[in-house]
């Protein structure tokens, strides 16, 4: 490796991309393409990143495996960074397996993270808690173990576990403290940040209350009776019952919810169900219908008793009942949480991340457009979306894919 090589990799490490370029900015030599590709992908260019990582990765011969390697869990890394996720894992998972079988331990960690957090972001916790516990950080530079940490503590964010995600984070500000990299520093500073700030509504009977994190994971592991419009289900004490694939069901035991210990009228009740505002009896006949199919689902949680008015909702074992409200109502959450990373996201790695159709996404997207919430870069294929952050709150219970409270 010549010296001017060995500089620009120096200037990488510490986060310097322009010095690193300066070095390098005029050379085609392979290994040169390469770190121009890490410095454009540092500097925000990905997709000029792409093709000097394509070209570096080209050029080197045959019996250059490693250096290979190296360039496709770069470009890994900046398809990553665009929100490509529609790829395949394999070629990733090569270039691992090389490094690993070449004693480049930290480029094959790096690869295993990239991994794992291509696996958070599509919502894919229980493959995304196995990638990292495979992971052995010991050892390793600053920079990557900070890394790690930062995608363990989403992972137990993500998993209502605040405990061990604020002990990652506090590993993580420790490992990025030592790297001395700003860009990791302010990472590990916003996500400790997100503990702090509101992440759900309490409803109970006409109020509202703001919760934390902490507070959520209280709530949850209290007795009450909880109907939860974040994942959508209800829980009572260890049973969770998702109503995610039954949103009906769902409108009716959250209405009977906020009404407790009250009773909520046929005609509230069909409104919030079927979005009918003057029902005749065919609808009073549905929500009978649909009461008693709620009623079985929740038999052995609480009761639904019939009163003069319409219907109220009575918890087993004199517990309390709570509504866990998402911070914003009557958007897309989801696909605005999505959005608020910052990163321009394809309606294609939206539809992956979100688990749904990639139509139902972009009609979603265009009434937010139309509503001023999100605009569109780029056209035809190229086109990406991006929003403004959602200032204010966490979006953690916003996310798609959040693992069921067993």
């Amino acid at each position: 490796m010549d010296s001017l090589i060995a500089a620009s990799a120096r200037a990488l490490a510490a986060g310097d991309a322009l010095g690193a370029l300066k070095r390098v900015a005029l050379r085609d030599d392979p290994p040169a393409l390469a770190l121009r590709g890490i410095a454009m992908a540092q500097l925000g260019e990905h997709p000029r990143a792409r093709e000097l990582l394509r070209r570096a990765a080209r050029a080197f011969g045959s019996h250059e495996a490693t250096a290979r390697a190296r360039c496709v869990v770069a470009e890994a890394e900046v398809a990553l960074a665009m929100r490509d996720l529609g790829g395949s894992p394999r070629s990733l998972d090569a270039a691992a397996a090389t490094l690993e079988a070449r004693a480049d331990h930290a480029n094959a960690l790096q690869a295993r993270l990239i991994a794992a957090r291509r696996l958070l972001l599509l919502g894919r916790l229980d493959e995304a808690a196995a990638a990292l516990a495979r992971l052995d950080a010991r050892g390793l530079p600053s920079s990557l173990a900070a890394v790690a940490e930062l995608a363990t503590a989403e992972l137990a964010l993500r998993s209502l576990r605040v405990g061990p995600a604020r002990a990652a984070l506090a590993r993580a500000q420790t490992a990025a403290e030592r790297a001395c990299v700003p860009a990791l520093l302010a990472e590990v500073a916003e996500a400790r940040a997100g503990l702090d700030r509101p992440a759900a509504r309490r409803r109970l009977s006409g109020n509202e209350q703001l919760l934390r994190l902490d507070d959520v994971e209280a709530l949850l592991a209290s007795n009450a009776l909880v109907v939860d419009a974040c994942r959508r289900g209800v829980r009572a004490g260890g049973a969770w019952l998702p109503l995610a694939g039954r949103p009906v069901l769902f409108a009716l035991a959250r209405a009977l919810a906020e009404a407790w210990p009250g009773d909520v009228s046929r005609e509230a009740l069909i409104e919030s169900a079927f979005r009918i505002r003057r029902p005749d009896e065919t609808h009073r006949a549905r929500l009978r219908v649909e009461i008693g199919r709620l009623r079985a689902l929740v038999k052995s949680l609480a009761q639904i008793d019939a009163t003069a008015r319409g219907f109220a909702l009575q918890p087993c074992d004199a517990r309390e009942v709570a509504v866990l409200a998402p911070p914003i109502d009557g958007d897309p959450g989801a696909l605005l949480a999505l959005l608020s990373d910052g990163a321009a996201w394809s309606t294609s790695a939206l539809a992956l991340a979100m688990g749904t159709g990639q139509r139902t996404v972009q009609r979603a997207l265009a009434e937010l457009e139309a509503a001023g919430r999100v605009r569109a870069i780029g056209r035809a294929r190229a086109r990406r979306w991006v929003a403004p952050p959602l200032a204010g709150f966490t979006t953690i219970l916003l996310l798609p894919a959040a693992l069921p409270i067993e």
